[in-house]
């Protein structure tokens, strides 16, 4: 009898265990969906484009800046957008290398204003990817 007792309490102790290892999957399942779900549907507004989505952007904290609030590329369009003080700007044709050297600069500003701002990213000349 004692064993028999033991043996159902034990089972009871393991179902219990794997309902509240359910409920914590599906916690975490949940809240997966919701934060990727968040970054994927994320869109800003750009001067001079619109609304452009950041599901295909890699949009990696920077260092502070005054100016460069944020830098998201989409390498595979070669097409950059960056925040400039609450103001998203977009820059085309930008290769990988200038992306990297640019956030690994000890003057974000600096860098954007002596390499990217007027220059051969003007999205105007190299057209907007589609």
């Amino acid at each position: 009898m004692v064993a028999k007792l033991a043996i159902n309490l034990r089972h009871l102790a393991i179902v219990e265990i794997s309902m509240r290892m359910r409920q914590a999957l599906t916690m975490i399942s949940a809240l997966t969906f919701l934060v990727v779900g968040f970054a994927k549907a994320e869109t800003v507004d750009v001067k001079y484009q619109g609304r452009v989505s950041l599901h295909t952007f890699d949009c990696a904290p920077t260092k502070p800046s005054s100016l460069v609030k944020r830098l998201c590329f989409d390498e595979a369009r070669s097409y950059l957008l960056v925040d400039l003080t609450g103001t998203f700007y977009h820059y085309c044709a930008v290769d990988p290398e200038t992306v990297s050297e640019w956030r690994s600069a000890s003057s974000l500003g600096r860098f954007y204003n002596d390499n990217i701002k007027g220059g051969q990213f003007d999205c105007r000349v190299q057209g907007v990817p589609d």
